[in-house]
């Protein structure tokens, strides 16, 4: 479970990219997190990812209290999220096992490991046949494919994603979100940052929407919507 109470960030320059939230995400939900560029999504992936601290709030993530973990423990704490971005940040000089395999040499799996866990998550994402084939050789669904694949190797227990379709055309970018929804049928929590609203609509899910550093939308198509009230503030970016 995920669990942000009365979480803050106040940036050096004065920017208030998140104001107070609060915000709990259930095991094995699929939730989008949407608003306009400076709401406040980016920023909270970030502090999910303890790339930068609140400046207020508790955050909790699996029963593990962020702002009270030391720093040497972050590196492991890292290793139980799977992360997705826009860009696919694929290694162009290996192939796409050998991308795979990258994120499981980092923690020290054994080659015997390795061999036996990267065809298995090629399989799952529909890329068995490509294995000996480099990034620039796929199309971009492909490449995103073995990012998802990448992120998922080390068995994650959340699946964060960042627009993890925005450079893909309708079709690819239908094919990722199926894969992902397959991917949270199996267990996993799936948390996406998108801007693509139709996709958004299509796909019935929870659906949290986020402006000026606030939650000002929760709604759940099994639940009524939760509308937050607030006094309007002046857009900053995030």
């Amino acid at each position: 479970m995920i669990r942000l109470t009365n979480v803050s960030k106040i940036y050096e320059t004065g920017n208030k990219a998140l104001r107070g939230i609060n915000l709990t995400i259930k095991d094995g939900e699929f939730v989008f997190i949407v608003g306009r560029s400076g709401s406040g999504k980016t920023t909270l992936l970030k502090l999910l990812l303890k790339e930068m601290e609140p400046s207020s709030g508790r955050i909790v993530v699996n029963d593990v209290e962020l702002g009270r973990m030391k720093r040497r423990h972050v590196p492991r704490y890292r290793r139980s999220l799977g992360v997705v971005f826009q860009d696919f940040r694929l290694l162009n000089d290996r192939t796409v096992f050998e991308n795979v395999a990258f994120a499981q040499r980092v923690i020290g799996e054994s080659n015997r490991s390795i061999k036996e866990s990267v065809p298995r998550i090629l399989g799952l994402v529909g890329l068995s046949s490509k294995y000996k084939v480099y990034p620039r050789q796929l199309s971009g669904g492909e490449q995103q494919r073995v990012a998802i694949a990448r992120a998922l190797i080390n068995r994650p227990e959340v699946l964060l994603a960042d627009e993890p379709t925005g450079n893909l055309d309708g079709f690819h970018a239908g094919e990722i979100m199926k894969l992902l929804e397959e991917i949270n049928r199996q267990g996993t929590t799936v948390i996406v940052v998108t801007h693509g609203q139709e996709m958004v609509d299509s796909m019935k899910k929870r659906v949290i929407t986020m402006d000026r550093g606030q939650v000002v939308r929760d709604t759940n198509p099994v639940q009524e919507p939760r509308v937050s009230t607030r006094r309007s503030h002046r857009r900053v970016e995030s």
